[in-house]
């Protein structure tokens, strides 16, 4: 992941990953995973405590997903992204 300068973000990565038998792309800060978009195709997840987590995971998690927070919110609403435990 890249500060909005082009570096390197600090404690942010992306990383292929297998959590809970699903396999896919998954943006973690941290040590936290907060996101996992599957290779399959399938809903994307998102960790129920910690996508939200502050404002930095936020900036980050938006650039993962390619949207603002109320695009998120909605997708979560309408069952677009489904929320459970990735850690």
């Amino acid at each position: 992941m890249n500060t909005k300068y082009g570096n390197a973000a600090a404690n942010q990565f992306l990383d292929d990953k297998t959590i809970k038998g699903i396999s896919g792309q998954v943006f973690q800060s941290y040590s936290s995973n907060i996101a996992l978009k599957p290779f399959d195709g399938s809903k994307t997840i998102l960790d129920e405590r910690y996508w939200d987590y502050s404002a930095t995971t936020g900036n980050y998690r938006n650039q993962f997903l390619g949207e603002g927070i109320a695009e998120t919110r909605a997708k979560i609403e309408t069952g677009v992204y489904v929320l459970a435990n990735l850690n």
